[in-house]
């Protein structure tokens, strides 16, 4: 039986992986358990296993571009720490990657290999991770995702359910256009991946379609029978953040099906789910 660790795993993410594959053979190792940044420990966690799933992350990305060195030890010295680790004993990594790898530019869905070009730290980290796993491991799977959103753990739903019950109306952006996507979703993704054999290469796991945050947000105040005219829409300078977004985070899907694989599903499927899983409690918790 296929042996799989889940890097990770307490995070949003990670806890959704432990559960999607929970049928399987897998262990999760959380922030407090190894120190992805020590390559002594990274060797030694990663021995044993067929798969390694890196969920961990510096995921702050406004923080990063004033804590530089710690989110580069995480996203990039991490990565290249699990990358050289599952090299030695052959193993598949599967390494959890970002739409900020892009710069936002585009205005198709980008592909998968599409010329990387992050504006932030964040991103510049994340892209060093991406390519410290191509160069050091062949046995690799880059899962780009987006827009997520989960049980377990702070996210934009959460965020406008709070802010919805505090205030008489939001302000959110509305030129900044992606895919929400369950973290569901892309246990998911992955679990389908392990399960076909691990082919290598680059995937987006990303629900499919594209909204903005503006309009994310009426679709949810809409769901929780809240006046979805109390969401107004402002444009990116009107709300200057520390790192620059992508305003463009669409993401391609050519590359599941070509390896035989249904490709995501739509974002409002994946958004339906979740609302009856646990949304909808959510936003009942904090009904105006």
């Amino acid at each position: 039986m296929t042996r799989i660790l889940v890097v990770g795993a307490g995070g949003m993410l990670g806890r959704d992986l432990m559960s999607e594959l929970g049928d399987l053979s897998v262990e999760g190792l959380a922030r407090k358990d190894l120190n992805i940044r020590d390559s002594a420990e990274v060797a030694e966690a990663v021995s044993g296993f067929d798969v390694v799933i890196n969920a961990a992350a510096y995921t702050k990305v406004d923080d990063a571009e004033t804590n530089v060195e710690h989110a580069f030890g995480v996203n990039a010295t991490g990565a290249e720490n699990l990358a050289l680790g599952t090299a030695a004993t052959n193993a598949h990594l599967v390494q959890i990657s970002t739409d900020y790898v892009f710069d936002g530019r585009a205005q198709t869905p980008y592909s998968e290999d599409s010329p990387t070009h992050p504006l932030s730290v964040y991103g510049k980290t994340k892209r060093d991770g991406e390519n410290a796993v191509m160069n050091l491991n062949p046995r690799f799977s880059i899962v780009r995702t987006a827009w997520l959103y989960g049980e377990n753990g702070p996210n934009f739903p959460r965020t406008v359910a709070r802010l919805g019950r505090e205030r008489e109306f939001l302000e959110v952006v509305d030129d900044q256009i992606g895919q929400p996507t369950s973290t569901i979703d892309v246990a998911r993704l992955i679990r389908a991946l392990i399960l076909s054999g691990n082919p290598s290469g680059v995937f987006h796991a990303t629900n499919s379609g594209a909204t903005s945050w503006w309009k994310f947000a009426q679709v949810l105040f809409e769901k929780a029978g809240w006046n979805p005219t109390r969401v107004r829409p402002i444009s990116s300078a009107e709300f200057v953040r520390p790192a620059p977004r992508p305003n463009w985070s669409v993401l391609g899907h050519d590359r599941w099906e070509a390896c035989g694989l249904r490709a995501p599903r739509p974002w409002e499927e994946a958004l339906e789910e979740a609302w009856t899983h646990y949304l909808k409690g959510v936003f009942e918790e904090h009904r105006p």
